[in-house]
Formats: C-alpha cells, sequence, structure tokens
C-alpha cells in the first residue's frame, strides 16, 4: 500500500474500532471517499486479518473495540524508557508538535500500574539533560506550522512559494521549491528540494524561512531522491564536489577527548607514542570541517592538505590580527 492508502486504512480501522455499526454509505462520507474505495479498504483490512464482521440487522461494519489496540502493558524499562524521552528528550532537538507528544505521554503514564508509575516519577525527579544551543524559529507559527506545511507538501508532491533570508546572498530571496525531504541536522530543522531560483537541489534552514505558501502546482521528480547519497562525504551537510584526504594531529591534552567521538564516517584514527593522536579523513570539501578544526585552537597541526594548512593559517593571522590590542 502506498503511504496515503496506509494513513487512510488505519484510520477506516480506528473508525470501526469504536463499536459503532457504519454501512459503506457512511464510510464514504466520513473519508469522503466513494464507496468502491471503501470496498476496497474493506478488503485491504480482511487481508491483514482484521475481523470486522457485517451486520445484516443494521446493514453496516463493525468490529470488536478489544482488537489490535489492547489496553497498555508496559513494563518497567520500557515505561521509563518512554516517559524518559518526551520529558526529559522533547527539549534536545527541536521537535514538532512537543505538546502533543506530552499529552500523550502522560496519557500513557495514567494508565500505567501505581507501582510503575511511582516507580518512574521518582526516577525522572533524578535524571535531568542539557540541550545544546539551538537555532529558534522566530516567523509566526514557529516550527509546528512550518513543519506541517512543508510535510504536507512533500507528501502530497505540491510545490511552495518561499520567502527565505540568504546569509550568502545577505538579502531576503524568493523561489518555488520542489521539497523532497525534511531534515534534523544538529541544531536546527532543514528541508532539501529542487530550488526553481537555483536550478538543482538546495538545503534551507528551517529559522531563515520566512513564509511559506503551497501551491496547486505538483511537482513528479523526486521519487528517487537519497538524503545520504546527496550529502556524500560532506563534513556535515554542505557537499562542494571535490573529496580532500584530510590528515590531522591533535596534541595530548585533547588527544582523548576528540578521538572517543566518531566525527565522519570515513573516520581513522591512531594513537601515537608521545600521547598525540593522528586522525584521517575523506571528506568532499574543506568549508565547514575548517571551522571545527579552529574550535580546538593551538591543539590541532593540520598536516594535509596544504590548502587546508594554509587556510587555517590565513584565518588565525586574522584572528590575531583582528584581536591585537588597539
Amino acid at each position: 500500500m502506498k503511504p496515503s492508502r496506509i494513513s487512510r486504512v488505519v484510520q477506516l480501522l480506528t473508525t470501526l474500532q469504536a463499536g459503532k455499526s457504519y454501512a459503506v454509505s457512511d464510510l464514504a462520507k466520513i473519508f469522503g471517499m466513494s464507496r468502491r474505495t471503501i470496498f476496497r479498504d474493506l478488503r485491504e483490512l480482511q487481508t491483514i486479518g482484521v475481523p470486522y464482521h457485517y451486520n445484516t440487522k443494521t446493514g453496516g461494519y463493525t468490529m470488536d473495540p478489544e482488537f489490535f489496540l489492547p489496553p497498555i502493558d508496559l513494563n518497567l524499562q520500557e515505561a521509563l524508557s518512554l516517559l524518559l524521552l518526551v520529558h526529559k528528550g522533547r527539549n534536545q532537538i527541536q521537535l514538532p508538535f512537543k505538546n502533543s507528544a506530552l499529552l500523550a505521554a502522560l496519557k500513557i503514564e495514567n494508565n500505567l500500574p501505581a507501582k510503575i508509575r511511582q516507580y518512574c516519577n521518582t526516577a525522572l525527579r533524578n535524571i535531568s539533560t542539557r540541550a545544546g544551543a539551538q537555532a529558534p524559529i522566530r516567523h509566526p507559527g514557529g516550527l509546528d506550522k512550518t513543519f506541517v506545511q512543508l510535510e504536507k507538501a512533500i507528501a502530497q508532491k505540491r510545490k511552495v512559494n518561499i520567502r527565505y533570508h540568504s546569509f550568502f546572498e545577505s538579502k531576503i530571496i524568493e523561489l518555488t521549491l520542489s521539497a523532497y525531504h525534511l531534515l534534523y541536522n544538529q541544531r536546527a530543522w532543514y528541508v532539501l528540494g529542487l530550488s526553481s531560483l537555483h536550478k538543482s537541489v538546495r538545503t534551507f534552514k528551517f529559522n531563515r524561512i520566512k513564509e511559506v505558501e503551497i501551491l496547486d502546482k505538483c511537482f513528479i521528480e523526486g521519487d528517487d531522491f537519497d538524503l545520504y547519497e546527496y550529502l556524500g562525504r560532506a563534513w556535515s551537510m554542505i557537499p562542494e564536489g571535490r573529496i580532500y584526504n584530510i590528515k590531522l594531529r591533535f596534541l595530548p591534552k585533547v588527544a582523548d577527548n576528540v578521538t572517543e567521538v566518531q566525527w565522519h564516517s570515513t573516520q581513522k584514527v591512531t594513537h601515537n607514542s608521545d600521547g598525540s593522536a593522528t586522525m584521517e579523513f575523506r571528506v568532499d570539501g574543506l568549508g565547514e570541517i575548517i571551522w571545527w578544526i579552529l574550535g580546538y585552537g593551538d591543539q590541532v597541526q593540520v598536516l594535509t592538505p596544504k590548502v587546508l594548512r594554509n587556510r587555517v593559517v590565513e584565518m588565525a593571522k586574522n584572528m590575531v590580527k583582528l584581536n591585537e590590542p588597539g
């Protein structure tokens, strides 16, 4: 089944679970579908083993409301992990519909056995998380509205007009976007798609989007879009079209700290006898990784390539010049 049909069949299942009797004509009105589509979806339910019944007296279909969605039965670890995710983890990244997630968690929590609920409440009081820096959504409607509009456009393959504050072009630009994919990366949400202005697939940051308008125009491309193929070996999310073999030496003070993290899929680490560590990467582009390198200041040495070393030296000199006492 296609995603849209799956959603429709699940809605049909949920409706029948209410325990009432629905005629095909009633279901057709509820979902805005033809009788033929309703019969096809009913056959789909039958195929996957859902025991609905036709009541000859009422002329409608019904099913046992206890089927398929039984009362919640979570063990201690399952309950704690779910509540931990919602109560403590929802602020770690900018998840849309945070209030809805919290309400859903409260419904589940209220139906837990008393001992499990009490244990989870006590445990959660002794657990804290700290979110990293994030890019806030400042325009009206916030994250939820932007997310809903773009997700809807992707699902329905409809083009959108967006007004966007482009840092690269230092101005507000307007374009038509065929949106392919939504991505949360490090501190912010992004939408990737074919830009009418740039004539290529581009990435747009949510918090720089000023306005979104869903159009009646549809697009047909994008079914074969592969996020990981598009990102390739970029350090983060901006491929530049050229692969560099990068070799860095981190001094003993930071060597253990930096090497315990998997920064890139191509990462190779060699621990040296003097306590330093050599890290190697095959990265598409230098623009992103150079800022990461500069973050380690005088504790990292660029061994190769020469072009990267020269750029780091140039930026370091500019930093000294900028910060010298006047």
